[in-house]
């Protein structure tokens, strides 16, 4: 499977706090910081909340998709995910938990298998490279080029 496209954000201070930023996605904007009690001013989620919530949104997604490829009609379904950390040093670990309605097992069971290849997930578990550089000049918006729904259209093919 190759996909042929990235995404990009673009985050600045807002300097309207200590750790207040501004998440631009090409198509949306958000408010990232800190809770007050460790020095923010509580006006958006922290870049942990948003890895948990990338995870919990990407297998929601995933299994959704899946299951209206396969004429499925799952009453409800959401997903609870808790992120654990040790040490600074050590390994995090997420505990994902999902609420699947009334459904057949052999669905429940295949949806599970599902939340194992949801994008995020993948990621999350084989990690990513990382490089860094500076710019000479300011940085471009964030674009969207729908990175994430191709990669769950294109795991949902090959999990048929």
């Amino acid at each position: 499977m190759v996909i042929e496209s990235e995404d990009s954000v673009l985050v600045q201070e807002t300097g309207a706090g200590r750790f207040q930023v501004r998440v631009d996605t090409g198509e949306h904007q958000l408010t990232v910081d800190e809770p007050a009690a460790f020095g923010g001013g509580s006006s958006g989620p922290n870049p942990f909340d948003l890895i948990e919530a990338a995870l919990g949104a990407c297998t929601l997604m995933t299994m959704r998709l899946y299951a209206e490829r396969k004429g499925w009609s799952p009453d409800r379904m959401s997903v609870r995910v808790t992120h654990h950390k040790g040490s600074p040093a050590g390994r995090d670990r997420f505990e994902r938990v999902l609420e699947l309605g009334d459904m057949p097992e052999e669905q429940r069971d295949r949806l599970v298998q599902i939340a194992q290849r949801c994008p995020v997930h993948l990621l999350l578990e084989r990690g990513a490279d990382v490089s860094t550089t500076v710019a000479d000049s300011a940085l471009e918006g964030g674009v969207a080029e729908g990175l994430h729904a191709q990669l769950i259209d294109a795991l949902c093919n090959e999990a048929r």
